[in-house]
């Protein structure tokens, strides 16, 4: 109880340095970029426009309201991918200032992901703005956004620091995972409904894909005006427990070992 309660301690006399890096990597991002912050509503519109024309006219899949139903997924898709390949890079793409100054090493991976959880934020609005244009209904069941979207941050900080700490010991880890988060991106259905799998495909994605456990909820409340499913609920909420636990407690085992690597 002690050391956790000096990690939080610590955690929070870095929480400067946190908003620093976050607001860095933000401005990096849209830096000499003509439209700038626009560009986080724009990416997932246009990529949208693309999709659906792929998938609802070329593939004819019969998807009531189809834009609303792949930007749901397509948000919370693309943060994970996007906070995770980013903690790929946290701690070896820093080595220079860790050699020179002492700071928290799980700083600079928990400031990347934070940093695509505000991109996602921005990218909430394109969906607000294909909800209005499709005349999606707005139901009160919104309000569970922020516990869905809290369950994939901390699900993507348990993933993003297990990466990164393997990444410092292992360099391949991000070819590997380049490939893995394609595989996931097909297994996960964002823009085909999942009756099309067979059924053993069908029951791995249902019970062990935590990104679908995370859309299907997002999709209940955005698109189909309902709570979230309960057990979606759960099995999310144990997912990001899980990872975030195994990540956590992985990152701070080997942090000291970083160096030697770096």
């Amino acid at each position: 109880m002690r050391i956790i309660l000096c990690r939080i301690k610590a955690f929070y006399q870095y929480r400067h340095l946190l908003q620093e890096l976050v607001e860095k990597d933000i401005k990096l991002k849209y830096r000499r970029s003509i439209l700038g912050y626009l560009w986080s509503i724009l990416n997932p519109l246009l990529t949208m426009m693309v999709l659906v024309q792929v998938f609802s006219k070329l593939f004819r899949f019969e998807i009531d309201n189809f834009p609303v139903y792949l930007l749901c997924a397509q948000v919370l898709f693309n943060f994970m991918v996007e906070a995770t390949n980013q903690a790929v890079f946290s701690i070896w793409g820093n080595a220079a200032l860790l050699k020179k100054v002492y700071v928290p090493k799980y700083i600079f991976t928990l400031s990347k992901i934070t940093s695509s959880l505000v991109n996602m934020l921005f990218s909430l609005v394109a969906l607000l703005i294909v909800m209005v244009i499709t005349n999606t209904n707005f139901t009160i069941h919104l309000i569970w956004t922020p516990v869905i979207v809290i369950q994939v941050y901390i699900f993507c900080i348990g993933l993003g620091f297990l990466l990164a700490q393997s990444s410092v010991f292992f360099r391949d880890i991000q070819y590997i995972y380049a490939v893995l988060t394609t595989a996931w991106t097909y297994f996960t259905p964002m823009f085909y409904p999942i009756s099309i799998l067979p059924d053993n495909i069908r029951y791995a994605v249902v019970n062990f894909n935590p990104m679908y456990f995370y859309i299907e909820q997002f999709r209940a409340v955005a698109l189909y005006g309902t709570p979230p499913d309960s057990l979606l609920i759960l099995k999310g909420s144990i997912a990001a427990i899980l990872f975030f636990i195994f990540g956590v407690w992985g990152f701070l085992k080997t942090q000291d070992k970083f160096i030697l690597y770096i």
